[in-house]
């Protein structure tokens, strides 16, 4: 038999090694239109990089080793220009010598793979644009790159290959802008995992324009300039210069030559072929990324460009060309995946929500989700990391896909999903898989264990959950109340807007706080302390929801997923993307009033602590130290980098430096005496301190107090705010309930608001109606809450003095007052107002 074989990588050269190994005798012919035919092209950008130093490593397969090997006829830089199916036959030229000839065949595999597909953009031929498919694309960027000391890149696609190559670019040091026409990175993936990469990408300073696209390359002397307008807009608002263009914006299967040998091609998804590999064409077959393939789970055509498929089609089709008896048809792709995206590891297998959407599948119906957050092994023994994974599956327990993310063990769990899905296992079956441990490896309950509970949880109605994409509009009801039940820590490093906040530890002793009316979403950190207390408010009679995932799955998702202007005023030459901090005992170290000299530096590794555990190790440890000592503390919870930023601007320390490598974040804080913000002297000139009386209860009044008295405070005015009647309001606890107050006492408390988030508009209240109106537009606008000035103001510096005598009359006790202020009398404010420039009274 005589078989030729056109295309080689994966798919072609896994079926000529295979063909061989079953059969001695028959002539196989390989046809390669590049110089080499089996590549690994997944490490391109990597070796762009300088990550994979060795070019030769990323060969796969040589020509001579498939011909000494294997006993292949390899025919290299040979184009295949026709396939006469009737006489059996094809044209192929040699692209060296420009020769054409004639080449019989009694079987034919194509594998010719996807081409990188160019959006219809002006300019796309430019000098400075390239793609990147195979070496010798590759060998071109690299000589760009290295020719003219490329700093500026703009890479137009963020999937796989987009990414990798941004992420290669930024360890290039070079500055990197990366523009998707999609609203998020990473299509295989729902939109809260790829939050987590967009903020990631923020730290590694990558300009990222979500729903944009590129119009137009302008080339110039040095440089282009790349045009870039809005998704749906033709007009371009924006541009930036760059030096090297990447053109990644997705592949297509690659179909002529089958098509004009008459071969059924689907118009969007490639070569159609049957369950054995065999077009509509006898003789002819297909593998590899031009084919259209039956989804494994819901068994709809797609292409799914991967390794794995082409692979496992090619070992397939060596045994159906030769006809053997044990020849196994091809059961579907499932589009396993993995990817290395900056310090995450992010992996899919099976579908995605957006994918049963677009089917008209809905959540709740149809299917439901499980998230968890788990580490990558036990917590105790150094190195574990925090992991997200998710996983989605009908109301009868099939699992329809799962997703990961976090830096170690995601690879591990997605194929164990995987694996499980081809096995036809339930989703709470999940819990049955009996998977190995040992303190270095993973936890004695597997995170995939945890999901077949959580997933089993939610299918017996033993949990019901919110979403994060459900918090706006279930609060917008008016009858659902958020619930925080982390701890006070946790909650000063960021919390969801709105709602109470009660400690899981205090929530027996103060369950009589909360409203038998409403329904709480219960949320933690990650999950499990949500779903204790989700347990405890409905055994106790209470109605609840847990959050999906918890705070760390809703926190990145809450920001601008873009980040676009960064380089703005910056010379990319400037730009470094490592940066070492070294540390010296005997160094001097300086801040702007206060010099230190023979500084200690304590180490301590906080790696394994799930949020907030290496901030609560950051505080007890910053508690040891003298002044000017420095905390060198190692995490792995990539949250960490963020959290310590916040947390040493509001104690007052200096973050000296925060990197992060494998993983791992390393900060090193010098503790320091909390000083004023920069810019801000406390004076005690009287002509440099303002009063203020709050005698209205409403809303707006209130919001106005404080944006002045906040900006007096920026001003570095000394501020003093006397509450008094109805202003006093403002200062309730929202959840104290005091149960010795007198008849009319009771009365008074009933019929006002408690708390700052209780206040109504003084006009246009509507029932309430105004009132959520203004906060939607405050949110909208992004102006602080009342509640964020009132905690800004304190945190700040102000005083806060509430009328004794109105407290008593009101019938309030100093137990249901906020913490943090003082109680005083006419005279306590009339020597305020003596020592202060002017008195505002509202």
């Amino acid at each position: 038999m005589k078989i030729l074989i056109v295309g080689g990588v994966a798919g072609g050269a896994s079926a000529a090694a295979r063909l061989r190994r079953l059969n001695e005798e028959n002539e196989i012919i390989m046809f390669e239109r590049g110089k080499y035919i089996s590549f690994a092209n997944c490490g391109l950008p990597y070796h762009i990089g300088g990550v994979i130093k060795d070019r030769d490593a990323l060969l796969v397969q040589t020509v001579e080793g498939m011909r000494s090997r294997f006993n292949i006829d390899v025919r290299i830089k040979t184009e295949i220009q026709k396939i006469d199916r009737e006489a059996k036959k094809i044209i192929a030229k040699n692209l060296e010598t420009g020769k054409t000839y004639e080449e019989s065949y009694d079987k034919i595999l194509l594998s010719p793979g996807a081409e990188v597909f160019v959006p219809p953009i002006k300019g796309a031929d430019s000098p400075r644009a390239f793609i990147l498919r195979n070496m010798k694309d590759m060998d071109k960027i690299i000589a760009h790159v290295k020719n003219n000391n490329v700093k500026k890149a703009v890479v137009v696609g963020a999937g796989f290959i987009g990414i990798e190559i941004a992420e290669n670019f930024v360890e290039l040091d070079m500055q990197t802008t990366v523009v998707e026409f999609g609203s998020q990175v990473l299509a295989p993936v729902d939109a809260e995992i790829a939050a987590q990469i967009h903020q990631n990408m923020k730290e590694h300073e990558v300009e990222l324009f979500l729903e944009h696209g590129v119009t137009e390359i302008i080339d110039g002397e040095n440089s282009s300039t790349v045009k870039i307008a809005k998704a749906g807009e033709k007009e371009a608002s924006i541009e930036i210069k760059a030096e090297i263009i990447i053109l990644a914006a997705g592949v297509r299967p690659e179909t002529a030559l089958a098509e004009s040998a008459g071969c059924e091609i689907h118009e969007r998804f490639g070569i159609k072929v049957d369950e054995y590999m065999e077009t509509s064409v006898k003789d002819i077959y297909a593998v590899g990324d031009a084919i259209t393939v039956n989804h494994f789970i819901n068994g709809q055509e797609i292409n799914i460009p991967l390794a794995w498929p082409a692979n496992r089609q090619g070992r397939l089709v060596a045994d159906i060309i030769l006809d053997r008896p044990n020849k196994q048809p091809y059961k579907g792709t499932m589009g396993t995946s993995i990817l290395k995206a900056f310090d995450y590891t992010v992996g899919a297998t099976g579908l995605n929500e957006k994918t049963l959407q677009r089917s008209g599948l809905v959540y709740g119906k149809d299917y439901y989700t499980a998230t968890i957050n788990r580490n990558s092994h036990a917590g105790y023994y150094p190195g574990a990391t925090p992991l997200t994974l998710k996983v989605i599956f009908t109301p009868e327990g099939k699992i329809l896909g799962a997703q990961g993310i976090g830096h170690k063990g995601v690879d591990k769990r997605i194929d164990v999903i995987a694996a499980a899905i081809k096995g036809g296992i339930n989703v709470a079956e999940l819990q049955e898989i009996e998977l190995a441990y040992a303190p270095p490896f993973n936890s004695a309950k597997d995170p995939v264990n945890i999901l077949g509970y959580y997933a089993e949880n939610i299918l017996n109605k033993d949990i019901r959950v919110a979403r994060i994409d459900e918090i706006e509009s279930l609060t917008a009801a008016g009858n659902y109340e958020l619930l925080d039940v982390r701890t006070a820590d946790e909650r000063e490093l960021g919390a969801i807007p709105g709602g109470i906040h009660i400690d899981l530890a205090e929530l027996r002793t103060r369950i009589d706080e909360l409203d038998r009316e409403k329904t709480y979403i219960v949320y933690c950190q990650v999950g499990l302390r949500g779903y204790l207390a989700y347990r405890m408010l409905v055994n106790l009679g209470y109605k609840a929801l847990n959050l999906d995932g918890g705070y760390k799955l809703w926190e990145p998702a809450s920001h601008d997923q873009s980040n676009i202007g960064i380089f703005e005023g910056k010379e990319a030459e400037n730009f470094i993307h490592h940066e070492n901090h070294p540390l010296d005992n005997e160094t001097m170290l300086v801040d702007e009033e206060r010099t230190f000299r023979n500084i200690k530096t304590i180490d301590i590794d906080a790696c394994g602590l799930q949020c907030p555990g290496p901030i609560l190790k950051t505080k007890q440890s910053m508690e040891g130290l003298k002044e000017g000592d420095i905390l060198s503390i190692k995490a792995s919870d990539l949250g960490f980098k963020k959290d310590i930023k916040v947390w040493a601007e509001k104690t007052g320390n200096k973050l000296v430096s925060v990197n992060s490598e494998d993983g791992v974040i390393t900060a090193n804080i010098q503790k320091l005496k909390k000083l004023p913000p920069q810019g801000t002297k406390i004076m005690k000139d009287p002509d440099n301190k303002q009063t203020m009386v709050v005698f209205s209860g409403d809303l707006d009044k209130v919001l106005a107090s404080f944006i002045i008295a906040n900006g007096a405070l920026a001003m570095g005015k000394e501020v003093s705010m006397f509450f008094t009647f109805w202003g006093l309001n403002a200062l309730r606890k929202e959840n104290f309930t005091n149960k010795n107050k007198s008849f009319i006492d009771k009365m008074f408390g009933m019929m006002m608001p408690k708390g700052v988030n209780k206040l109504k508009l003084s006009n246009m209240n509507m029932g309430g109606m105004g009132t959520m109106m203004m906060k939607k537009v405050m949110h909208d606008k992004n102006v602080d809450t009342l509640p964020t000035l009132l905690k800004t103001y304190l945190e700040n510096g102000g005083k806060i003095i509430a009328c004794q005598m109105s407290v008593g009359i009101m019938g309030f006790s100093h137990d249901e007052l906020i913490d943090g202020i003082e109680y005083g009398g006419v005279a306590a404010f009339l020597g305020e107002s003596e020592e202060s420039y002017s008195t505002l009274f509202i």
